[in-house]
């Protein structure tokens, strides 16, 4: 039986941050076991040009602790109105990693975002010319479509039309939730990969809504039916390079979680590993954590391998996570995965 696991540092391919006291509280439980981040941009005002992609990591930075081995993966917010050429220049740099799409009204902080891709192309044309990979939000926002079949929907009607206008452009599908989603992935021959979220490995609407509602289950896409989660663990499992972690951990103040119109979003930054070294455990599958976590990212976004490694270790007590983070904006709920977790960071 192993008790110890030793993985290149992992990466978080999908990661927000937000700003101010929120930032400076929460960064750190990044920081802590995760050598890079891909940064989402939708802070308001969301981040739109270099400039304000200079400015947010430099707040990133300095938000850190004094030793932290972390570096910001930067983004820029795909608006109808952003230049080619600033994120071509933004991206030749260095400055920044990739672009965000955001359908309109999908999720927080998203009414800056693309109401059509025709709006765009040339932004996508320029980017698929110069190889700026494209994170995508892939969910309609059109009222009449269930919020369950949003994904589904999304892939027929805006996401394979947008590939096969533009089969050069490296696409990331992120936090996909659904059979379909994997499944489109799994047909794709090149230029698409997608990201899976700690969360959505582990719950399914039931734990949204049986029993009462659960606002820190909440999140955009919303968790689906239990066979899309099953779907979900047999792709980050399988070893498949196309698919890899983004924990979308996204944090809210509880005030702000727990009112009558609650924010989106699972904040699991602090447990991740211990989570994802639980559910790969039960799955048979612990040799393919590493690529889950460390390799496949890289990989797909033509980085290196982080250099240093982080090593779990099995303890027969359950660890024991903080239940809140405190932060200037006030307490932030940690992902409660329903079962107790023996694995942790040493």
């Amino acid at each position: 039986m192993t008790n110890t696991l030793t993985l290149i540092r992992p990466d978080d391919w999908h990661l927000h941050l937000r700003d101010g006291d929120m930032l400076r509280g929460i960064a750190p439980e990044t920081a802590r076991d995760f050598g890079r981040a891909i940064i989402m941009p939708n802070l308001v005002p969301p981040v739109v040009t270099a400039a304000d992609a200079r400015g947010y990591r430099d707040r990133i930075m300095a938000a850190l602790p004094t030793d932290a081995d972390f570096k910001p993966l930067m983004t820029l917010y795909l608006t109808e109105t952003t230049d080619p050429a600033d994120v071509v220049a933004a991206h030749a740099e260095g400055l920044i990693s990739a672009v965000k799409l955001y359908p309109a009204g999908a999720t927080t902080n998203s009414d800056s975002g693309v109401r059509d891709t025709v709006n765009v192309m040339p932004v996508l044309e320029a980017m698929a010319d110069a190889g700026i990979p494209l994170c995508i939000h892939g969910e309609v926002t059109d009222s009449a479509v269930d919020i369950f079949d949003r994904e589904a929907v999304f892939i027929n009607t805006v996401l394979d039309p947008l590939r096969r206008r533009l089969p050069e452009l490296k696409v990331i599908s992120e936090h996909i939730t659904t059979q379909e989603g994997v499944d489109y992935v799994m047909s794709a021959r090149e230029n698409l990969a997608a990201t899976i979220t700690t969360h959505h490995l582990i719950i399914n609407r039931n734990h949204i809504l049986v029993g009462g509602i659960k606002p820190h289950y909440y999140c955009l896409p919303v968790a689906k039916r239990e066979h899309h989660r099953l779907a979900l663990r047999a792709a980050a499992t399988s070893g498949d390079p196309r698919f890899f972690l983004g924990t979308d951990s996204a944090p809210h103040s509880d005030p702000n979680k727990e009112s009558a119109c609650g924010c989106a979003g699972v904040f699991s930054a602090t447990n991740t590993l211990s989570c994802l070294a639980h559910v790969f455990e039960d799955e048979g599958a612990l040799d393919i954590l590493e690529a889950f976590t460390s390799k496949n990212g890289p990989a797909y976004y033509g980085l290196p391998l982080n250099t240093t490694t982080i090593t779990l270790q099995k303890q027969a007590n359950p660890v024991r996570f903080p239940a809140h983070i405190e932060t200037g904006e006030g307490k932030v709920t940690v992902f409660d995965p329903g079962f107790p977790l023996h694995w942790r960071v040493i």
